[in-house]
């Protein structure tokens, strides 16, 4: 017969909590597409292109585990749940991974956004470099790296690019380095480093409530599998 009292309840627990799986591999799926985004419209961060994919994956892996891990519990299958289970566990050392990764990201950002802007302003006249800039400046509305001033060794006559333009028009730039009606010129990398900042932020709490889960699955798992090599015959 099937397990019964509480190793019955820990049966319907496990499969609510695959629902849960199910729901943070969509969870990290959409994370790593929204920092593979961000990272792709910033040109000195793609050295950091693969801490996406691997969000990508692990939420891929999530996603078809969690149904495998339904079955398991549903059925009351011993080798489908300790597979659900080693399986479960090898994902939180590898977020594990990933988490140490973007602690480091983190401390390096100030130094690595620093050279960046200072590579992408010193090559403006290259596309990459400029379209990237560009971009940086009309989103988060700002000019140069830590301020307009960094624009003078490379435009003539106080000139900085249009996008630094609070209204964008052409040659809205010439001569207007320190003109605040006409262009911002509060530096870029202040701001991008708050915005990546709070995002790692929440990237990081995301994670944790994700990992919460996890564990709380390899538990439940653990306890299943127990009363079922208790005695419990499986249905």
């Amino acid at each position: 017969m099937a397990v019964e009292g509480g190793a019955k309840c820990i049966k319907y627990l496990l499969f609510f909590f695959n629902f849960i799986f199910w729901v943070c591999g969509l969870a990290l799926i959409v994370l790593g597409v929204l920092a593979k985004v961000s990272i792709n419209t910033t040109a000195f961060l793609n050295g950091y292109a693969g801490a996406p994919l691997v969000l990508i994956v692990v939420g891929v892996i999530i996603f078809f585990i969690a149904f495998f891990g339904c079955c398991g519990a549903w059925k009351e299958n011993q080798c489908m749940i300790t597979m659900f289970a080693v399986i479960l566990s090898l994902i939180i050392i590898i977020e594990i991974g990933a988490a140490i990764a973007v602690y480091v990201l983190r401390g390096n950002l100030p130094n690595l956004l620093n050279k960046g802007f200072d590579t992408m302003i010193a090559g403006y006249n290259e596309t990459e470099n400029r379209e990237a800039i560009d971009t940086i400046q009309k989103n988060f509305k700002c000019c140069g790296g830590n301020s307009s001033d960094d624009w003078l060794k490379f435009f003539p006559r106080n000139s900085v690019p249009d996008t630094c333009c609070k209204n964008i028009t052409v040659n809205c730039g010439n001569q207007a380095i320190h003109d605040a009606n006409k262009i911002y010129t509060e530096g870029c990398q202040p701001i991008v480093e708050t915005f990546l900042k709070q995002n790692i932020l929440w990237i990081a709490v995301a994670a944790l409530v994700i990992a919460f889960v996890q564990i709380t699955g390899v538990v439940l798992s653990c306890i299943l599998m127990r009363a079922i090599r208790s005695g419990y015959e499986v249905m």
